[in-house]
């Protein structure tokens, strides 16, 4: 009877150990992919247990084996019973061929499962739960944001790595510190922007944005409610001229202008959130002309201009916030009221959810409380009957308020509105008039435009109507929903409202 027995270099505690941990991995890998592919797994920490911890096991378990037979045999040699010699294999003989056999079908299929493991393990560090839910404290502010953004359904590599093995590569490297920082708890608290190692957008943005296709306008409605008892309704109604250049009208117009692939614009800025630019360059690819702009109101920055390089400015310089926005109170606010979410009958409300949702918090828990106590405690105070009246809505106005809350405001990371400057219009940040304040002028005289109709015209306001006389070219004059004289004229609204009540 033929007794088939295992090589005699198996005999040893290490093979063991090896054997024993390749086959219970790969136990538990198959049994998790056969979950996975019946009810799918959406925790990222079951895809690094599946694609990532348990396939290092499996390795290490086989390595093993092989480093076992390798030291029994060297124990052998030294005590004189194992003699020196190489390998033999000979296919005649039907052990030998059986064992060809097995060795090479078993590594086809761990060459097949490895192939498919790590294909899987590519996908999965790329994906969005990966990104967003692993380091939850850390990574919360941006993935909630990303949630509620006009990109929610674009995968986070596509914009942080785009396509490509280079920067794939890079994105991982990078990512060895930040595996360092999470783990070592040295992670700044809030996370600082921009990247610096960002892509540059054009490689990422234009893969779906295509410049040369902006031109037009596009219409976009702002409800506005005042802080006064009534929470009165205060709208804008804005045609945005969001063109860069259409081929059947003039070749530099409108917003998207900057990025109009016949122009180069440079700029240089002072501080590293890139708020403060006193240098502009333009460049005219057609003509040659070059112009450049500097900040008269800061002549003395010129020293501190020439020892940085310019940045060539692209779709980040002012979509810098296209999926991670977080919003100000007072902006949150009108949204949940014109939502119906808070109701606007409720006297005062605006100023009451502002105010409770402004303070600080050391906590997401003892913010809900802290809301609640605040709006609460107002209405008690101030509204008493109204208070017994209306508790329901109250209470409504009170979750809208605590909700939003949770989706801007970050207690655990440090991470509020004012930590990230919008560079999308200018009403609680510098924005445009980082560029369009006016102030900047070329050596001939040039002035960057800074009037209101360079980039949108009103087309209503306020309690005006359509009815009212509206010249297309310069829509309404803006008028301020409370009266401040002249004064928005002369300084620009982010110097005013900070997104708070003001």
């Amino acid at each position: 009877m033929d007794k088939r027995k295992l090589p005699s270099l198996l005999h040893n505690w290490i093979s063991v150990v090896g054997f024993v941990l390749a086959l219970v991995t790969s136990l538990i890998i198959l049994f998790l992919l056969g979950i996975n592919f019946i009810v799918g797994i959406e925790s990222p920490y079951i895809g690094i247990l599946l694609y990532m911890f348990l396939p290092s096991f499996l390795v290490l378990g086989l390595l093993l084996i092989p480093c076992g037979m390798y030291l029994r045999s060297r124990q052998l040699r030294k005590g004189g019973e194992l003699p020196f010699k190489w390998p033999r294999m000979d296919l005649n003989d039907k052990h030998h061929m059986r064992a060809a056999i097995i060795f090479l079908m078993g590594t086809s299929l761990f060459i097949l499962l490895s192939s498919v493991g790590i294909y899987q393990a590519y996908q999965f560090t790329g994906s969005v739960v990966f990104c967003g839910s692993l380091c939850h404290v850390v990574m919360k502010p941006e993935y909630t944001a990303y949630q509620q953004s006009p990109h929610a359904r674009v995968e986070c590599v596509a914009c942080h790595i785009g396509p490509g093995v280079g920067w794939y590569a890079k994105s991982k490297l990078s990512g060895l510190y930040q595996v360092y920082a999470v783990l070592g708890n040295v992670y700044p608290r809030p996370i600082p922007t921009p990247i610096s190692n960002l892509r540059p957008a054009r490689e990422t943005c234009e893969q779906c944005h295509w410049p040369n296709i902006f031109y037009g306008g596009m219409q976009r409605r702002f409800d506005h409610y005042l802080y006064d008892r009534n929470n009165s309704k205060w709208p804008i109604n804005m045609l945005l001229k969001v063109g860069s250049g259409s081929p059947l009208a003039t070749r530099k117009s409108g917003i998207h202008w900057h990025i109009n692939p016949e122009i180069k614009v440079e700029y240089i800025a002072t501080d590293e959130r890139r708020q403060d630019i006193p240098w502009i360059r333009v460049s005219d690819k057609l003509t040659g002309k070059v112009t450049v702009f500097h900040d008269s109101s800061s002549p003395q920055l010129n020293n501190t201009i020439a020892s940085k390089s310019p940045r060539l400015m692209d779709c980040m310089d002012c979509h810098n916030r296209p999926s991670h926005d977080m919003h100000s109170p007072d902006y949150e606010i009108d949204l949940e009221i014109s939502s119906g979410a808070i109701a606007s009958t409720i006297p005062e409300v605006k100023q009451a959810a502002v105010t409770a949702m402004t303070n600080t918090y050391a906590s997401d828990a003892d913010a809900v409380n802290g809301i609640a106590a605040a709006m609460n405690g107002f209405y008690q105070k101030n509204y008493p009957q109204f208070y017994s009246e209306r508790s329901t809505d109250i209470n409504n106005a009170v979750k809208a308020t605590q909700k939003a809350f949770q989706k801007n405001i970050f207690p655990a990371m440090k991470a509020r509105w004012s930590d990230y400057p919008n560079n999308i219009g200018h009403f609680i940040f510098k924005g445009c008039m980082r560029c369009h304040d006016g102030k900047h002028k070329s050596d001939q005289g040039v002035i960057i435009p800074s009037d209101c109709h360079t980039c949108h015209i009103i087309l209503e306001q306020g309690k005006s109507g359509p009815t009212e006389t509206l010249n297309m070219e310069t829509g309404q004059v803006f008028r301020h929903p409370v009266d401040i004289g002249n004064e928005w004229q002369s300084m620009g609204c982010y110097e005013c409202h900070s997104g708070i009540h003001p």
